[in-house]
């Protein structure tokens, strides 16, 4: 397995798809990568010789990806929750935060269903 940015790359994918195992770095910049890398998109990982996997390193090494990306995405979101804007107040109380209807569905925002007991009736 080839190795950038501390992620183990497929050997069986071609080089687009396994550029996209690396947080950050989806199909377009995959192919941005191996454009300035000057490596075809079609080869597999495993005819990448020592040269090629060096120029890709180096052109992933200039952006922002895995461990950096996570923790500015975490800091942007307490972000929002320090300030107490809206979307803060959705992240803090683990809602939704795009507008979308919470009475039946967001069950992956709100986790599994709480079922809360009727009251019973009081007896004369």
């Amino acid at each position: 397995m080839a190795r950038i940015a501390g992620v183990d790359i497929p050997k069986q994918k071609r080089g687009v798809i396994a550029l996209t195992y690396i947080f950050g770095i989806g199909r377009s910049r995959a192919k941005e990568i191996l454009s300035t890398a000057q490596v075809s998109e079609d080869t597999k990982v495993s005819e990448w010789n020592d040269d090629e996997i060096g120029r890709i390193r180096e052109a992933v090494s200039s952006l922002t990806i895995e461990g950096e990306l996570r923790s500015e995405n975490q800091l942007n979101i307490k972000r929002l929750m320090d300030i107490g804007c809206y979307r803060g107040i959705r992240h803090r109380s683990g809602l939704p935060l795009r507008g979308q209807r919470t009475k039946n569905n967001s069950r992956t925002r709100k986790g599994k269903r709480k079922t809360v007991a009727n009251k019973k009736k009081a007896t004369k």
